[in-house]
C-alpha cells in the first residue's frame, strides 16, 4: 500500500515554494503600477496557449509557476491595481492576503460551530466590532461571498415574513418588490431567482439627484395593493453602482413600516464610508432597516470575497434557510449558531479571518483615514474636470466615484473611454445618464495616490485630445 503521504509537497519543497510565491506577491504589489491595468490579449489566445487536456503525469511546480507568470499574467485586468477606475475596487492589502494564504492551508468549512468553532465564533466577534464602528445597534450579522447573494438572502427573508406558506407551497405570484431605477441588477435577479418573478418587480422613478422618489414608491405599492398584490420588499441604497446616490432611507423607512414590507439597505460600496465621522450623515436611517449589506471587499482592503449581511431579524431569516438533516445534528445545536441555518449554502469559508486580520493591522483610524484620502481624491478629479471646458461632471460626487463626460457626442465619448483603456495607463467604464453616455472614475484601492489619479486625468486629456 502507497504511503498517501507521499501524494503531497514534502514540507522542505513546500517551504522553498511558498517562500518563492511570497516574494513573487511582495513584488508584484511593489511593481503593480508597471502593468498595464487591462489585459491586452484577444478573445480565446488564452484557451489556444493551454494544452486541450490535463497532465496524466506530474509535471514540476517550477514549471507550472513560470507558465503563471508567462502565459496567466498577460490576460490578467489588475483589479489590484491604483488605476483601475472602471468599477468599485476590491483591492486586497497585504495583511489580507497572508489571512488568505492560512485560510486556504487550515481549509475549514465553517458550517457548523461543530465543525470549526473558530470559523463560527471568529465571525460572531468580527462582525460585532465591524458593527461598533459603522454605528449599528446590536443585531445578527453572516458573511455571504457578494452583495447579490446578499440580496437575495434578503429578499427570501422578506418573503417568508410575508408569506410563510410560501416555503412548503412555493411562491405566491402576488408578491412585489421595489427598488430604484438606480438598484443594482442583483436586486431584480433575486426577485427572478427566488420565483417572485420579474414582472412582480417595481423600479420607482428619480428625482434630479438619482435618489428613489419616496412619493412614486407609495403610489406604486397603493397602487399594487389595490390590485391584489402582496408588497414584501423594498430596497433602498446609500450609494448606488451608477453614481453611488443614496435614496432617503428615513422617509422609506416609514413607508416600509406603513406596508409591513422588509425594508433591505444595499450599501455594498459605501457601507464602510460609515466608519468616518463625517460622513455618517449619508447612513441616517439605515439602523431601522431588517436588513444591511456592505462588502469590506469593496472599501475595507480586504481580499474579495466578503460581503456582509446584518439583519435585525435572525429568526425570520432562518426559518426561511434551516433544514438540518440528522447528519449534521449535534449536541451543541441549542447553545450556538450554526451559519448554515442561515442561507443557502451548506460549505462556509473562513472569510472572517481575512477581515479579523484587516481591521487588527490596520485600525479603525487608518481604515478611516483610507476613505476619507479617496473621497478627497475624487473631489479633486471631480475638480479638475469642472476646470476643463471640454468636459462635465455628470452626477453628484458624495464619496469617490466621478462621473463625468466629453462635451460631445456618445461615440466620441466610448472612443475617449477605449483609447485609454487601451493606452494601459488606466480602467474606465461607461455608465448612460439621463439618456448620454458617462465615463466612471472610480477610486478606492487602498495603493491609489493623487499621482496615480493626475496619471490618469492626462491619459483622458491625451485621448480626448
Amino acid at each position: 500500500m502507497q504511503n498517501l503521504n507521499g501524494f503531497d509537497l514534502p514540507p522542505d519543497e513546500f517551504r522553498e515554494l511558498g517562500h518563492h510565491v511570497v516574494d513573487w506577491i511582495a513584488d508584484y504589489l511593489r511593481d503593480i503600477r508597471h502593468y498595464p491595468v487591462v489585459s491586452r490579449i484577444e478573445p480565446g489566445s488564452l484557451i489556444d496557449l493551454l494544452p486541450h487536456s490535463a497532465p496524466d503525469s506530474p509535471e514540476p511546480m517550477n514549471a507550472i509557476l513560470a507558465d503563471f507568470e508567462r502565459q496567466i499574467i498577460p490576460a490578467i485586468t489588475h483589479w489590484n491595481h491604483p488605476r483601475f477606475h472602471a468599477y468599485f475596487s476590491v483591492s486586497a492589502s497585504a495583511p489580507g492576503i497572508l489571512a488568505e494564504m492560512l485560510t486556504a492551508a487550515l481549509n475549514v468549512n465553517g458550517m457548523l460551530w461543530k465543525s470549526c468553532p473558530a470559523a463560527t465564533e471568529l465571525e460572531q466577534v468580527t462582525l460585532d466590532w465591524l458593527r461598533q464602528w459603522l454605528g449599528l445597534p446590536p443585531q445578527f450579522g453572516i458573511i455571504y461571498d457578494t452583495a447579490s447573494i446578499s440580496t437575495m438572502h434578503a429578499v427570501a427573508a422578506a418573503r417568508e415574513q410575508a408569506d410563510p406558506a410560501s416555503r412548503l407551497e412555493g411562491a405566491a405570484k402576488n408578491h412585489t418588490v421595489y427598488f430604484s431605477e438606480q438598484a443594482h441588477s442583483s436586486v431584480e435577479k433575486s426577485a427572478i431567482s427566488i420565483g417572485i418573478g420579474q414582472q412582480n418587480t417595481r423600479k420607482i422613478g428619480l428625482d434630479d439627484q438619482f435618489r428613489m422618489r419616496p412619493e412614486l414608491l407609495e403610489a406604486a405599492i397603493a397602487q399594487d395593493v389595490a390590485a391584489g398584490k402582496k408588497p414584501v420588499c423594498i430596497v433602498a441604497a446609500i450609494g448606488t453602482t451608477a453614481t453611488t446616490s443614496v435614496d432617503p432611507v428615513p422617509v422609506i423607512a416609514d413607508i416600509a413600516r406603513r406596508y409591513n414590507c422588509w425594508l433591505h439597505v444595499d450599501a455594498a460600496y459605501a457601507g464602510p464610508a460609515a466608519i468616518v465621522a463625517e460622513l455618517r450623515h449619508h447612513f441616517e436611517g439605515w439602523e431601522r432597516a431588517d436588513s444591511i449589506v456592505l462588502n469590506p471587499h469593496k472599501w475595507l482592503a480586504t481580499p474579495i470575497d466578503c460581503s456582509v449581511f446584518y439583519t435585525r431579524k435572525p429568526d425570520i431569516l432562518k426559518r426561511a434557510f434551516s433544514l438540518v438533516p440528522d447528519y449534521l445534528k449535534t449536541q451543541e445545536d441549542s447553545k450556538v449558531v450554526n451559519y448554515m441555518d442561515y442561507g443557502v449554502q451548506l460549505g462556509r469559508r473562513f472569510r472572517s479571518l481575512k477581515l479579523w486580520f484587516v481591521m487588527r493591522a490596520f485600525g479603525r483610524e487608518k481604515l478611516a483615514a483610507m476613505i476619507r484620502e479617496h473621497v478627497r481624491l475624487a473631489q479633486l478629479f471631480a475638480g479638475w474636470v469642472a476646470g476643463d471646458r471640454r468636459f462635465e461632471v455628470s452626477s453628484p460626487v458624495p464619496f469617490s466615484l466621478v462621473n463625468f463626460r466629453l462635451k460631445s457626442t456618445d461615440s466620441a465619448n466610448v472612443e475617449l473611454m477605449n483609447r485609454v483603456n487601451e493606452s494601459g495607463v488606466a480602467f474606465l467604464s461607461p455608465v448612460v445618464l439621463n439618456g448620454k453616455t458617462c465615463l466612471r472614475v472610480a477610486i478606492g484601492d487602498i495603493k491609489t495616490t493623487e499621482a496615480d489619479l493626475e496619471a490618469t486625468w492626462q491619459a483622458i486629456q491625451a485621448a480626448a485630445a
